[in-house]
């Protein structure tokens, strides 16, 4: 048997140059299950949780970017149309709120 040349602390030549490992601690039971799992899709257990977890790190991205997106929208506030900053008189003026949107419904036709 020939002996290695790469120092001991050497990455394996298929470690991919982006990659980390990590160590889990599962029960026998949910690994047993899990190899299962992975072998019915085709994969490893380490390719099966890679993917949970890329899925749930993206899902989180997502979510984290809509959630942004919708505060952003609620502090610059929502206008409804032509009226502006009515008075609690106004609003509850029958007619001339029928007026206002009468006038709004000829602009945008």
């Amino acid at each position: 048997m020939a002996a290695s040349t790469a120092p001991a602390h050497a990455k394996p030549a298929h470690a991919k140059p982006d990659r980390q490992n990590i160590t889990l601690s599962l029960s026998a039971a949910i690994l047993k299950k899990a190899r299962v799992l992975a072998a019915e899709r085709g994969t490893s257990v380490t390719g099966l949780l890679t993917r949970q977890i890329e899925e749930l790190v993206e899902k989180d991205d997502s979510y984290q970017r809509a959630k942004a997106g919708a505060l952003a929208m609620l502090r610059s506030g929502f206008t409804f149309g032509k009226i502006d900053h009515m008075t609690r008189e106004e609003m509850h003026d029958r007619k001339s709120a029928r007026e206002a949107l009468a006038e709004a419904d000829d602009v945008s036709s």
